[in-house]
């Protein structure tokens, strides 16, 4: 496991296919920001809520009719100042291991900006 940073945020990285980053992976939520190693603003604008509406069926008593109307409690679309960002919850990874890698996957894999926990104010 290597650990890139900037000031405030964490991006892990896994290299032991084998074993996933889960096992190291801190209990906090884990807010996936839209912006990559660089600074730069991810596209498309609308990737915060796509993201979401993936994980809508993983919630609290399961997948139910209209549950994709909704999002989950334990994957949610928000702003931080003007940055879109992803709130993932741990319980997810208690509830699914593989939804939970799902999305520290999708942010490992388009280099964006992981914070345990909010990040800092105007720790960009």
């Amino acid at each position: 496991m290597v650990q890139r940073s900037r000031p405030g945020f964490n991006a892990w990285v896994c290299r032991d296919k084998k074993y996933p980053s889960m096992a190291t992976t801190p209990s906090k939520e884990i807010y996936i920001l839209g912006l990559n190693s660089q600074g730069r603003t991810f596209r498309p604008s609308d990737w915060s809520e796509r993201l979401a509406g993936v994980m809508s069926q993983f919630r609290p008593g399961g997948p139910q009719p209209g549950s994709h109307l909704g999002y989950s409690p334990w994957c949610v679309p928000t702003s931080v100042g003007d940055t879109k960002c992803v709130i993932v919850h741990p319980d997810l990874r208690d509830y699914d291991v593989m939804a939970w890698e799902f999305c520290l996957n999708f942010a490992r894999d388009n280099d964006l900006q992981t914070s345990e926990g909010p990040p800092a104010p105007g720790s960009r």
